[in-house]
């Protein structure tokens, strides 16, 4: 491969670059912030699904990484997964 090969690859690898830090970068970064609230819940943490279901944490199972949310209309099961970071984190930010 001459000079001209490498010339030829340099938008590849700036392209490349780009893309990893514009959006590959923040992807893993957020992952990495959601995978550590959802470790943090704990009973009694008021949380939003992210399909908007309101309720109170009343159990969690370690094991099948499953959460019991108290709610008006009762207890439900839930994947910790399917709890929204940003909107329980503005249900339970203070208010202005």
């Amino acid at each position: 491969m001459g000079e001209g090969g490498l010339s030829s690859l340099l938008p590849f690898v700036l392209m490349f670059v780009v893309v990893y830090f514009f959006m590959i970068a923040p992807q893993m970064k957020r992952a990495k912030k959601e995978k550590k609230f959802a470790a943090e819940l704990k009973r009694g943490d008021k949380v939003v699904t992210k399909s908007g279901l309101h309720g109170k944490i009343a159990e969690l199972n370690d094991k099948d990484n499953s959460c019991v949310i108290e709610t008006m209309a009762g207890k439900l099961k839930f994947e910790r997964s399917a709890i929204s970071m940003e909107m329980s984190s503005k249900l339970n930010a203070p208010a202005k």
